[in-house]
């Protein structure tokens, strides 16, 4: 068993120190709690509504002060962290994207968002289609960025590769809160593994960050109109038993991994 906790912020509009500050904040706040695993929800740092030119100004690469300073508190609280930040590399390129930190303020890696969503494609750049698994201290976790979570297969993909919980940090609108309702449970139960989904409030983002079992229960959720810190026991014996009352995994056929891929381990109960 090991404790998570979602850091459900309203960002301030184009103010990166500030956002940090509160940021550290939450993190501090979750730590005497003794959580296992922190997470941050997508472009917390600087919120979702503005130009190319502002995330260009704020863009900052994998060794800035915000995965720096994030990678500090994680070795102080003992917490992985999953840090999203405004990546800025070779001059113009954006991304958006999610740094993996270890409790012991490792860097385990970078993950970029592979779709994206509407006015976004005009601003940042594609990651690869890639979903790699972290083994950290809480287990194996893969990383979902807002949109892409939307997508069957994505999550899949992390699912064959033995993944236990996939984290979805978010900016997801008022308007589409039903496929925020709809489409984190059924990711869960299609897989038979947590989702923790972690947004932002306010800026017309619906909030509701939430915890769900792998058989799609809602097992916490945070308010839709206001900043929360949500802390919740993540039972693994819960993921076993999940996994034998519902055979997804065991059952599934190799030839239907999306894309045609064939070479991925299906988890062995």
């Amino acid at each position: 068993m090991y404790q998570v906790a979602g850091i459900q912020i309203r960002p301030v509009m184009n103010d990166v120190s500030a956002n940090l500050k509160r940021g550290i904040k939450y993190i501090r706040q979750a730590s005497k709690e003794n959580v296992d695993l922190i997470v941050l929800p997508e472009m917390w740092t600087t919120g979702y509504h503005l130009s190319r030119e502002a995330f260009l100004k704020l863009g900052e690469d994998r060794y800035g002060e915000t995965v720096t300073t994030i990678r500090e508190e994680a070795k102080k609280s003992n917490a992985s962290i999953i840090c999203p930040f405004i990546e800025k590399i070779e001059g113009d390129d954006l991304y958006v994207s999610a740094a993996v930190i270890d409790n012991t303020g490792d860097l385990r890696g970078v993950v970029r968002k592979s779709v994206l969503w509407g006015r976004e494609n005009k601003i940042f750049k594609s990651g690869n289609i890639e979903y790699p698994v972290f083994d950290i201290k809480v287990g194996k976790v893969g990383i979902l960025i807002c949109y892409e979570i939307e997508f069957p297969e994505t999550s899949r993909l992390l699912a064959l590769q033995d993944a236990d919980m996939i984290v979805c940090p978010s900016v997801w609108s008022v308007a589409s809160s039903h496929r925020w309702d709809i489409q984190l449970p059924a990711r869960a139960l299609d897989n038979t593994v947590f989702i923790f989904g972690v947004n932002t409030v306010g800026n017309n983002s619906c909030g509701k960050s939430k915890l769900v079992s792998p058989l799609g229960d809602v097992l916490v959720e945070a308010s839709d109109r206001n900043e929360e810190l949500i802390v919740h026991i993540v039972d693994d014996e819960m993921l076993k038993w999940a996994r034998e009352e519902v055979p997804y995994l065991n059952d599934f056929k190799s030839k239907l991994t999306p894309g045609g891929i064939n070479k991925i381990p299906i988890p062995k109960l």
